[in-house]
């Protein structure tokens, strides 16, 4: 019998638990959730409890956690992402990174390390579609990428870029909070644009591909445009997210987009660039 892949999350909220609760009641038969930890311990040991009833999935630490794992989800935040990912790599492991913004910075330091450990990083297309295309095109050699981003001003709040720079409180008419490179986006918008750091990793780069970031109060959706242009072929793309129900900020496909790569690690048939 093939051996079941024993997976460990890091982080505890809407992304984090939507997997476990995949995990265990979807995909028990070629995988088992071994171990959760999040730095609020309470919001692990409420996720243990509801799907095992106790608390035994709870870790104390990340170390530990990574011990007890062949791949290692992290599903916590952008100032996080490159340490667990660091360190699950170092440690033999899998690694599925949900907060790509996190890594930009440490692009180098991740393909050597991957390399050298001879690692499996898998980054799931996000919220947005068109990856594959971007990818197959990039071959033939890409042109032009642009990310127009649209959010609800809601879905900004508590982002220190926009709250130095904006008062969106009452907003009557779209406004454009930035314009610039993906490097730059990801910088300032840590928790919105990880689609962004996606398009650039797959594409021309985060320093080519543009990105425009807009407020706009009539949206109800985490809407995402998409232009490219190359030799290949001149694609557009546009994505009205669902909005997740516990958590706002993200979009509900990001979430699912998790899971479906999560099955194609398990499935011997891969569908898809």
């Amino acid at each position: 019998m093939r051996r079941l892949l024993k997976i460990g999350i890091v982080g505890c909220g809407a992304i984090g638990s939507s997997l476990a609760k995949e995990v265990v009641f979807n995909l028990s038969s070629s995988a088992c959730l071994v171990a959760i930890f999040d730095i609020r311990p309470e919001k692990a040991q409420l996720l243990s409890r509801q799907l095992t009833k106790s608390t035994k999935l709870c870790v104390n630490n990340l170390d530990i956690l990574i011990k007890q794992s062949d791949l290692v989800i992290e599903a916590s935040s952008a100032g996080a992402s490159w340490e667990i990912a660091r360190k699950s790599i170092s440690a033999g492991c899998k690694v599925m990174i949900m907060s790509v913004g996190g890594l930009v910075e440490h692009l180098d330091e991740l393909f050597i390390l991957a390399t050298k450990n001879n690692a499996q990083v898998y980054i799931p297309s996000g919220a947005i579609s068109g990856v594959d295309a971007l990818k197959a095109a990039n071959i033939a050699g890409v042109k032009k990428v642009i990310l127009t981003t649209r959010k609800h001003p809601k879905a900004f709040s508590g982002v220190e870029y926009v709250e130095k720079n904006f008062k969106l409180a009452g907003l009557k008419k779209d406004k454009i909070l930035f314009s610039g490179t993906a490097a730059q986006a990801v910088k300032y918008f840590p928790q919105n644009v990880n689609v962004a750091a996606v398009l650039g990793l797959a594409g021309i780069g985060i320093h080519k591909t543009q990105v425009r970031i807009i407020a706009s109060p009539s949206v109800t959706k985490n809407i995402h445009e998409i232009l490219i242009e190359s030799k290949a072929a001149k694609i557009f793309t546009r994505t009205e997210n669902i909005l997740h129900p516990q958590n706002p900020k993200t979009s509900y496909l990001a979430v699912l987009s998790a899971i479906a790569t999560l099955k194609q690690i398990l499935q011997p048939i891969k569908i898809g660039t």
